[in-house]
């Protein structure tokens, strides 16, 4: 069985969600940086509202986890989101970043990491985002890694994204998760997705079929007493996704001209990320809500098989 937690004083529980969890009820984790800072106004607060209505529509509990005024919050109202969604002056906070916020009284949308961690702490067990953090390409030279995979290392929570950000060194992130003992599977099937594209080239060595099966695992993870999360990649279907080669060339000018200009660090995907969606018109923006959606929708399944 999975750890019995209980938030510290810092931490605020929506009154929902701590019954919830108290009475062994579905709860599901949502991120906030994907409305605070990866997509556009008004579009973020109607995706954000929407998920939640998407999660209590399956039977689930949402519980969209940011900070608010220096506050880590787990399951924001709908004012609070709208908050996050609409002022300015919001920054992203991982895990390193919460004492600064709360120091400074900050509004902050939560990375993966924040995210899971504070999910954790509250007791939910099952999150849902878009993209995962991962090894940025020239991580050899730069060190470029997210917070994300050691924070997964460490945070026994059931993950459904649709893989990396494409725009990652995939090869080299999928690496780093067999390091940090990371498990990994693709859901109904053995290759790994790259969020906007399908398959990323990449084979898995495990697929799960049934959010039963996703269930049993995070079982066998607790029963073992490991501490590192189960990620579910979750693939965009075919249909929805952007055409690969056209996503391969848009991305290698992206690449190019982030060099040219000197582009580095934590500002890299951003840069990329509104180089592609301008490139393709904002079919990019689409194929992202398509993916969050696809993903919520299977988290929430998920955390009702976990509840059991």
């Amino acid at each position: 069985m999975p750890d019995v937690v209980t938030p510290p004083p810092s931490i605020r529980v929506s009154d929902e969600v701590r019954a919830a969890v108290a009475q062994g009820q579905p709860v599901l984790a949502l991120e906030s940086t994907i409305l605070s800072h990866g997509l556009p106004r008004p579009r973020n607060l109607e995706v954000g509202l929407a998920a939640e209505r998407q999660v209590r529509d399956a039977g689930v509990v949402p519980a969209t986890i940011g900070v608010i005024g220096g506050e880590a919050v787990v399951g924001c109202s709908a004012g609070e989101l709208e908050r996050l969604c609409t002022v300015d002056g919001v920054v992203k906070a991982s895990v390193r970043d919460l004492p600064i916020a709360r120091a400074k009284g900050l509004d902050a949308g939560t990375t993966v990491a924040a995210t899971a961690w504070l999910a954790h702490r509250a007791g939910i067990r099952t999150m849902s985002t878009g993209g995962l953090g991962g090894v940025h390409r020239g991580a050899s030279e730069t060190f470029d890694e997210s917070a994300d995979l050691p924070v997964l290392a460490d945070t026994p929570i059931t993950l459904v994204s649709a893989g990396v950000k494409s725009i990652l060194d995939i090869a080299a992130t999928l690496e780093r998760l067999e390091t940090l003992n990371i498990p990994v599977v693709g859901y109904r099937t053995n290759r790994y997705p790259a969020f906007y594209v399908t398959d990323s080239g990449f084979e898995l060595d495990y697929q799960v079929d049934s959010p039963d099966e996703v269930a049993a695992l995070a079982r066998a993870r607790d029963e073992l007493g490991l501490r590192a999360a189960v990620l579910v990649a979750n693939p965009v279907s075919l249909h929805a996704q952007l055409d690969p080669e056209e996503h391969d060339r848009i991305l290698a000018e992206a690449l190019v001209a982030a060099s040219e200009q000197g582009v580095t660090g934590h500002d890299s995907t951003p840069f990329l990320l509104d180089w592609v969606q301008r490139a393709t018109g904002g079919r990019s923006l689409a194929v992202n809500l398509e993916v969050y959606r696809g993903n919520v929708a299977l988290g929430a399944e998920i955390a009702r098989a976990i509840a059991g």
